[in-house]
């Protein structure tokens, strides 16, 4: 137990988030707990984890988790293993919502993305369909995350737009999409920054400079790809192939790699496989599985494509591996699922209660400490 990798829980303490301060000791080491000095509050070790109060051994649970983000049908664990299916799906519905607290608090932050592919998989659950969108930088094949909708309309494109604008800089970027027309509106809204000219009133929005938008159209035959056509829609041709030569080498404007991307997601959820018997009973089940899956990918997969050479004496070289979260900066290694679900996001900092009048002396000194 390391007191100094942990931090206090309690929303209402000062310390809460902070890591490394020293007021975090051991409370007891046979029932893995800690104690905060500042509030005098004791949690578990698991405690902002996928294990928390969990009554399964944290080693099942890695495998099964591990299983289902590689495609594993429930049934099979629960005939390999003697769970209960709900105990499995209440797993992977924490591992999910784990993940997705992982993911935004470190995919979601700004990134040079260069070139950005989104499209959009059609998911058969019992007694409808379900549309995912998903999106993703070309130079780093990083997941940027996904959205579910019943409907493939402008709303559920807008929401995948919104979560690659928290993902990006202020920098020249390039969408590559499909034919579908609510991409166009749905990217020159969002993608605005607003100009402050200290008048009363909503500022005025002005589009980010160096956005391109092209299109990737497939003209379709009997069932067949008989053409495909090619569109820009806003930016520079010039501008354009220059995106693209700097994020996947040359080659020609193509969706090809989140069109990739959606067969991995396809061959390891088992709740996307065609014509398949594990169909999504509800779509809150889906969204968990979907970040599972997706920070999975982002760190604890290598990603052939993404390996670099390190040239040793001798002309001799050898090839690094790395994961998208590695080619993105986020991390420097591989990170293991275990890793992966025992990750606890930091709480925000602690804001003292507003009260009428003068802050105290005491008050005074925990913001002096803690919010310094």
């Amino acid at each position: 137990m390391d007191p100094q990798a942990v931090f206090c829980h309690n929303p209402d303490c000062p310390a809460k988030g902070q890591m490394g301060k020293g007021n975090i000791s051991v409370h007891s080491r046979r029932e893995g707990r800690y104690i905060c000095s500042v509030c005098g509050r004791t949690f578990t070790a698991s405690r902002g984890t996928a294990f928390y109060r969990l009554h399964t051994a944290k080693e099942i649970v890695v495998i099964v988790i591990t299983l289902l983000a590689h495609g594993c049908p429930v049934q099979a664990i629960v005939a390999a293993f003697k769970l209960d299916e709900r105990t499995i799906l209440n797993g992977q519905r924490r591992a999910g919502e784990q993940s997705e607290r992982g993911h935004r608090h470190l995919v979601e932050q700004p990134h040079d993305l260069g070139q950005v592919q989104a499209d959009e998989i059609r998911v058969k659950k019992q007694g409808g369909i379900v549309w995912m969108a998903m999106a993703l930088p070309v130079s780093t094949r990083l997941w940027l995350g996904g959205v579910l909708s019943a409907q493939r309309d402008g709303e559920l494109i807008t929401a995948l737009v919104h979560k690659v604008k928290a993902c990006a800089l202020c920098r020249p970027l390039l969408f590559c999409v499909d034919g579908f027309r609510a991409y166009v509106g749905a990217i020159q809204a969002v993608f605005r920054m607003p100009i402050r000219t200290g008048k009363v009133g909503r500022p005025v929005l002005r589009p980010w400079d160096g956005l391109c938008i092209a299109q990737v159209i497939k003209q379709h035959a009997q069932k067949r790809v008989v053409g495909i056509k090619r569109c820009l829609v806003q930016g520079m041709a010039a501008q354009v192939k220059g995106l693209w030569q700097q994020t996947q080498g040359g080659g020609q404007v193509n969706v090809a790699y989140i069109e990739r991307l959606n067969a991995t997601f396809r061959s390891r959820l088992s709740l996307l496989v065609r014509r398949g018997r594990a169909l999504a009973r509800q779509s809150e089940a889906l969204h968990p599985a979907m970040y599972l899956l997706g920070t999975i990918y982002n760190f604890c997969t290598y990603h052939t494509s993404l390996r670099v050479a390190i040239h040793l004496p001798g002309n001799r070289r050898r090839w690094a591996r790395r994961t998208p979260a590695i080619a993105a900066g986020i991390t420097d290694h591989l990170w293991t699922v275990e890793e992966l679900l025992s990750f606890q996001v930091p709480l925000p900092p602690w804001t003292p209660p507003k009260r009428r009048g003068r802050p105290s002396n005491v008050t005074k000194a925990l913001v002096a400490q803690w919010c310094s």
